[in-house]
């Protein structure tokens, strides 16, 4: 469940709309995201065009980059490329070598960069940064 501090930031924005965007919801159920999930809740609910900005850097509004670009693709890169697993999703379009990732089954995000960061990600010596989708936007959104 998203918390009442980003449903009322995304308010406050402009950005959250009530009515769930079928086409989104979609997306999140092809993406094997939880219905009732913060990820989902937010991804079928808030909208600032493609991307969100914040802390100097974009995230994808993962509904509309699935629908209107080559978001698929996105995905199968990350786990070809940095073999990252397969329930991680890219969140943006890791620039400047560094990316977040969201565990679609533990719903966890973590900040990745090339080298030995990665490296250690991938042999279980560093664990994602935010425990939950609520603390990371918290945190992107500079909630705290």
């Amino acid at each position: 469940m998203l918390s009442k501090k980003i449903i009322d930031y995304c308010r406050a924005k402009g950005w959250w709309f009530d009515e769930v965007s079928s086409s989104y919801a979609d997306v999140m159920r092809d993406l094997g995201i939880p219905q009732g999930s913060a990820f989902a809740s937010f991804y079928s609910h808030a909208e600032d065009g493609p991307a969100f900005y914040s802390r100097h850097r974009e995230i994808y509004q993962i509904g509309w980059f699935s629908i209107n670009s080559q978001y698929k693709l996105d995905i199968k890169r990350t786990h070809e490329l940095l073999h990252l697993p397969d329930e991680y999703l890219p969140l943006d379009s890791f620039e400047g070598e560094s990316g977040f990732f969201y565990n679609r089954e533990t719903g966890e995000v973590a900040a990745l960069s090339l080298g030995k960061e990665l490296n250690q990600f991938l042999v279980g010596d560093m664990k994602p940064q935010w425990k939950s989708f609520n603390e990371f936007l918290e945190w992107y959104f500079e909630l705290n």
